[in-house]
This record gives C-alpha cells, sequence and structure tokens, in this order.
C-alpha cells in the first residue's frame, strides 16, 4: 500500500464547530496523538488538516517502533510510547494499531560504531532496557542470513514496527470517537490574537473560537510561525524509502525480524509480506533563505553529520522556506498551505537503486526481489534533533509542537501524551526541558542527540 497522498480518499469531514477549547495545526502523528489524549482528558478539540490525515512524513518514514539509540531526554517519553503502542489496538478496538515486537538490530562495521552502541549501552541499562550487546560470533550464530563482516552489534528486542498509513488514520479514528473533530482539506491560514494572547484560528472555512493552539505542522511549523513572529529554528531533509513487492521471511519462521540498520542502509518486514527499505540516516537538503539563516545553529550538527548530508540548490516551487514560497500573508489570503495540500516529493532513483543492490548483498535469499515502490518525505529537523516541545512564551496560549526529525512515529504516542499534560495545565510525568522552545534563544549550548 503506498503512502498516503491527494489521491487518498477524504476520510474525516466533520462539520466546523464555533468553538472548542484547543485547536490544532496539523493531522500528522503529533497532532493526532495529542488530539487523541486531549479528548481522553474532556477537553473540546478540533483538528484542521491542509491535506490528508499522515498524508506527509507521517504515512512515509519507516514505521519503526524504536527505544533503541534516543536521545537521554527522550528515552523516557519513548519507553512510555512503547508501552502505549503495545495496548493501542486493545485500548481502541482497531486492529490497525497493532504493535508487531520485532527488536531492533544495529549493525556495526567498525570499531568506531561500535564504540558508540556501547555508549548508549550504558543509557539503556540505567532505564533497565532489554538492550544488549552482540559479539561478531553472536551475530553470525543468531542471523545466519544476514552477510557481511561485522564487528559488532546492539539490539533491544522490545522494541517494534506498526505501519503508518494505516495506524495514524485509524488513531484519529479513535481520537474522533472519543470526541475530537477532524477536518481534512482545512488549513489554518493565521492565528487570531489579542493583547499577547491566543483567542482563535482563521481557518480557510472560517474563524474558530479557542484559547489554546498547538502547532503540529511538521515541515511547515516554521513557516506557519514565521507569519505570527514566532522563531522556530527548523529545517527540513529528504529521505528515501522504498518497499518491495512480498517476499520470503528471513530466519526463524517462529522468530520476528528485527528492523536492522547499518550505516548507509535500513530495512524492516512489512504486514503485507514485503520490505520496507531505507537509507539509513542519509538526509538531502534544498537550500532556503533557511538555510542560511539558521547555519549557525546547525553548524555542529553538520559538522556531526556531513557524511550523510547532501546539498541541493533549490526546492521545487511551493515546498516551505524556499525562495519563491509565499513569506507573508493575512488572514483573508490563500496561505501556502492550500498551494501545497500534500508535500510529496520525488524519491532519489539512485538512491533506490543503491538500496535494492544492497538487499541483495546483504541479503542472498532476497536477491533479485523487485522494488514495487517508493517515495520520499520531508522531514522536520531542529539544530539538535529533538523535538520543540511546550509554550511559546511571548503569545500565551500558543503551543509548538514539532521537530520529530525522523523520530515521530514511533514516539508520536508518547509525545501525545505529554503535550496533552501541557495543554491541559496539568504536569507532566516526564522532564521536558530538553525540549523547551526558548532552547535557542537563552544562550543554552546547542548538544545534538542522536540521528
Amino acid at each position: 500500500m503506498p503512502p498516503i497522498d491527494l489521491n487518498t480518499k477524504i476520510q474525516f469531514a466533520d462539520p466546523m464547530p464555533d468553538q472548542v477549547d484547543v485547536a490544532i495545526i496539523g493531522g500528522g502523528v503529533a497532532g493526532i496523538a495529542t488530539a487523541y489524549f486531549l479528548t481522553l482528558l474532556g477537553e473540546k478539540v478540533l483538528v484542521c488538516e491542509k491535506g490528508r490525515i499522515a498524508g506527509e512524513q507521517s504515512s512515509r518514514n519507516w514505521g519503526w517502533i524504536r527505544q533503541q539509540g534516543r536521545d537521554s531526554a527522550e528515552l523516557p517519553i519513548m519507553i512510555e510510547s512503547n508501552r502505549i503502542w503495545k495496548s493501542l489496538a486493545k485500548d481502541t478496538g482497531d486492529r490497525d494499531l497493532a504493535f508487531t515486537q520485532s527488536g531492533c538490530l544495529y549493525l556495526a562495521k567498525t570499531q568506531t560504531e561500535m564504540a558508540k552502541y556501547e555508549a548508549w549501552f550504558d543509557l539503556a541499562k540505567t532505564h533497565q532496557l532489554d538492550t544488549k550487546l552482540l559479539k561478531a560470533h553472536e551475530i553470525k550464530n543468531q542471523f545466519p542470513n544476514i552477510s557481511g563482516d561485522w564487528v559488532g552489534a546492539m539490539t533491544t528486542p522490545s522494541d517494534g514496527r506498526g505501519e503508518p498509513f494505516v495506524a495514524i488514520p485509524a488513531l484519529a479514528k479513535a481520537a474522533q470517537r472519543a470526541g475530537s473533530k477532524i477536518i481534512e482539506e482545512c488549513a489554518v491560514r493565521t492565528l487570531d490574537t489579542e493583547a499577547g494572547q491566543v483567542i482563535g484560528v482563521f481557518t480557510e472555512k472560517g474563524r474558530v473560537k479557542c484559547n489554546r493552539v498547538v502547532l503540529a505542522g511538521g515541515a511547515w511549523s516554521n513557516h506557519f510561525a514565521a507569519n505570527v513572529d514566532v522563531d522556530i529554528p527548523q529545517l527540513a531533509v529528504r529521505g528515501t524509502v522504498a518497499r518491495t513487492n512480498p517476499a520470503p521471511r528471513l530466519f526463524n519462521e517462529k522468530k520476528e525480524m528485527p528492523n536492522i540498520k547499518e550505516s548507509g542502509f535500513a530495512i524492516r518486514r512489512r504486514a503485507d509480506g514485503g520490505y520496507t527499505l531505507a537509507t539509513g540516516a542519509l538526509s538531502e537538503h534544498f537550500l532556503s533563505p533557511s538555510s542560511f539563516r539558521y547555519f549557525t545553529k546547525f553548524f555542529k550538527l553538520i559538522s556531526a553529520a556531513n557524511r550523510d548530508v547532501r546539498v541541493y540548490p533549490a526546492a521545487p516551487k511551493g515546498y516551505p522556506n524556499q525562495w519563491m514560497t509565499k513569506a507573508r500573508w493575512s488572514a483573508n489570503d490563500i496561505s501556502p498551505f492550500e498551494r501545497m495540500r500534500v508535500l510529496d516529493p520525488k524519491p532519489n532513483k539512485n538512491e533506490v537503486e543503491r538500496m535494492q543492490k544492497r538487499l541483495g548483498e546483504r541479503y542472498p535469499e532476497l536477491a533479485g526481489i523487485d522494488v514495487a515502490e517508493s517515495w520520499a518525505g520531508m522531514i522536520d529537523v531542529t539544530p539538535d534533533v529533538v523535538p520543540i516541545l511546550g509554550e511559546i512564551t511571548s503569545l500565551r496560549g500558543f503551543y509548538v509542537c514539532t521537530g520529530l526529525s525522523g523520530h515521530g512515529f514511533g514516539i508520536g504516542p508518547g509525545i501525545g501524551r505529554v503535550m496533552a499534560n501541557v495543554v491541559s495545565g496539568r504536569q507532566p510525568e516526564h522532564d521536558v526541558s530538553r525540549f523547551r522552545t526558548q532552547r535557542f534563544t537563552d544562550g543554552s549550548p546547542i548538544e545534538p542527540g542522536p540521528y
């Protein structure tokens, strides 16, 4: 099944309310999960999605639900998210929210790579995860179908996977059943404010009163915020993904194949019998005015990831923050979000060919399996590769939930619960200070987490 795009039938078309407690901008995993948990807390919630629920990065990702390799501040939220995923199908009655416990396996070709895994293993022990370090002979014994010479590996058996293109719409339906109003093809153009306080939103279908707004716009978040004079340091990168036709299972028929990553290549088993292939940590960035504006903030990240980043002169017209995309507009103007309902970038064909070749090299049993389809998504990235969560101090009632940096699908339910607590005035159950919105302006050092 392909990712969601404008060819996907509209599923959510609730009547526009006059007033709600919380309006959420964006129907990706972050916005939908926040709506779900806010509604369970008794809040009246409206989700406005400019295109389709999960139409952008939320249906285009790898589908991994992993604790392994997370930033130290993210990990407690991810551990909770893992628990939420395991119960969602039962809690909602929707089998599309099924969690498959498969585990994650990171392979190390060099001692330098292995040293990073060993360092993270200490964090795993602190949180009592079931993470293990494997030596070369243990990899061959446990995973004989993987070819190649490896110095070691790291695995977390309690990790898993889901199917993003069905799971997020299923969670939206659960939120809707609980009481959330959800409307597709309804862009929020801008905020309505008074004396430094949010009092509503202007949508393309009219004004809605509310005293709290959550911006969960993914790659569009910075573009929306800049129009209301809020600065969110954020860039977007392209990630290419592919799926194969149905293919034989690897490893033990009675044991789930883990999600596997090595330098430049990642693979997971799919529910449809094929495999999802990805380019590992490779990211492709299209230069924009924001690239230069935020260069100093992203410098440390760029330096650390220089081999994994490719830069291109400019993105196609209409992409967020691009040279020709409208930067300012009013509530009465047609916004950039209406002109680009679904951000649907073309995949990198060379990378697709390389992934197919790598598939046959690593897993000889799958050599010759055809790629059925490929696609790409624009991933919203922050300078430290961890989310921005919380209220904008200069505008009361305006909350931001963005910058999930390619980690969003797995951690989404946990992030949603955190945001629901924050927005409803409750104390979050986790330390969220690392994710505060003002960390890029208060002089704090920028320390990139794992990516």
